[in-house]
């Protein structure tokens, strides 16, 4: 049974009521494997406001999993939420998803198909809502994908299967996250770069090594995060320069408490208690971008781009990321912030210790980085790009409907 969570007044709207500027408003569906708030998830909800703006009249539901801290943000600009199954592939699990689980597949797709059939379009967060990217073949021009990540191995494999078998239009996050799915020539793609809705006026910085080196690291504890070889970076420092360093993680695991709790247990065995401290997540990251000096994203598999990276760059925050997937994209080295090879700490190491002996030499790297944030990775420059794949998208769906009414000529 569907939990409807949010009804506003849109739920009055009638199929057919007219946009502003012309034609009909349409009924969008906005589907999501999340709940919580890491990036994916504020890209989520930065998108459906993006539609609503652009679409003021149109019927938008949304389509979660599971109630969770992201339905208070949506509420005010979806018609509705509505929490129903959703047949996810996720890493964890994915045997039993593809064995013991696979008798639930037809009817989660029959359902997916309903939603599309009632919808103009369909915008599916991530490629990992099988269940839709399979039901999107069965009424074609109505969908898109929007990637996120850059699966590998054996997991690519299936998501590519699954783009191509959908025949959704495709937009993805960056240029390193195209390259890695590779789709045919035919398929129709874009890359349109996540932007943020950033700070009115960012830090102003200064930096001078008269106190610790506030280094902050914001994001989901995983193996792919790099948490633990950034906890090797500074415990490889000499012991005055790890004295001169504030190191704050902050995060939680997914439904992984022995994840969390081995993390913790590391700082601890690095002897770094007072130097590093292990900090739960939180739905609103603006005071730990205020507090921080550096912002460090020191992942060991490929970011499809890097949101922490952009957030950072907004508030006037220098980052420090391996070159892996789409980060080099963001960050230019030496001009807004550190682009060090990935593999292990050292690279880390010798860039913290720099930055705390040298401070002068990245004096102007933070307005560097809020001046490429607004250039490249604000809140407009990504509605700009979401709303011509939406805008695509729509004229093609509605030219397939209005051929499929239309009567056939008698000779």
């Amino acid at each position: 049974m569907n939990t409807v969570l949010a009804a506003p007044a849109e739920a009055d709207w009638v199929p057919g009521a007219s946009c502003p500027g012309g034609g009909q408003a349409p009924t969008i569906t906005c589907v999501h494997q999340g709940f919580e708030l890491y990036g994916s998830d504020r890209c989520f909800i930065e998108t459906v406001r993006s539609l609503r703006n652009t679409y003021p009249a149109a019927r938008i539901d949304v389509i979660l999993p599971r109630h969770g801290p992201i339905v208070a943000a949506l509420e005010p600009v979806a018609s509705r939420v509505v929490i129903e199954p959703l047949w996810i592939l996720r890493r964890k699990g994915l045997a039993r998803r593809l064995t013991v689980d696979l008798m639930a597949l037809p009817v989660a797709v029959l359902r997916a198909l309903g939603r599309i059939r009632a919808s103009d379009l369909v915008y599916i967060n991530t490629t990992v809502v099988a269940d839709y990217l399979l039901a999107a073949r069965l009424r074609p021009g109505r969908s898109i994908v929007h990637v996120h990540e850059i699966p590998e191995g054996a997991v690519l494999k299936v998501l590519r299967g699954l783009i191509r078998w959908s025949g959704a239009d495709v937009v993805f996050n960056s240029r390193a996250t195209a390259w890695a799915y590779a789709l045919p020539a035919g398929a129709t793609t874009r890359v349109v770069y996540n932007g943020i809705a950033g700070p009115a006026v960012p830090n102003r910085g200064g930096y001078d090594g008269s106190r610790p080196l506030r280094v902050l690291m914001l994001g989901r504890i995983s193996r792919i995060k790099g948490q633990d070889v950034l906890i090797e970076a500074v415990a490889a420092l000499p012991e005055a320069l790890r004295q001169r360093i504030d190191l704050r993680i902050v995060g939680s695991a997914f439904e992984d408490e022995a994840r969390e709790r081995a993390l913790a247990e590391r700082i601890v065995a690095a002897g770094l208690s007072d130097r590093v401290s292990l900090e739960p997540f939180v739905t609103d990251p603006a005071a730990l971008y205020r507090w921080a000096d550096v912002v460090t994203m020191p992942s060991q598999r490929p970011e499809s781009l890097g949101r922490v990276a952009i957030e950072a760059m907004a508030y006037g925050v220098p980052p420090l990321v391996t070159a892996i997937g789409g980060l080099p994209e963001v960050v230019e080295h030496g001009q807004t912030g550190w682009v060090v090879p990935p593999g292990g700490p050292e690279p880390i190491t010798q860039t913290l210790a720099d930055l705390i002996v040298d401070p002068k030499s990245w004096q102007g790297f933070g307005q560097a980085a809020r001046a490429r944030f607004e250039a490249r990775f604000s809140e407009a420059s990504a509605a700009e790009g979401i709303e011509a794949a939406v805008r695509a998208t729509l004229q093609r769906s509605r030219t397939a409907r209005e051929a499929h009414q239309s009567p056939t000529p008698i000779d």
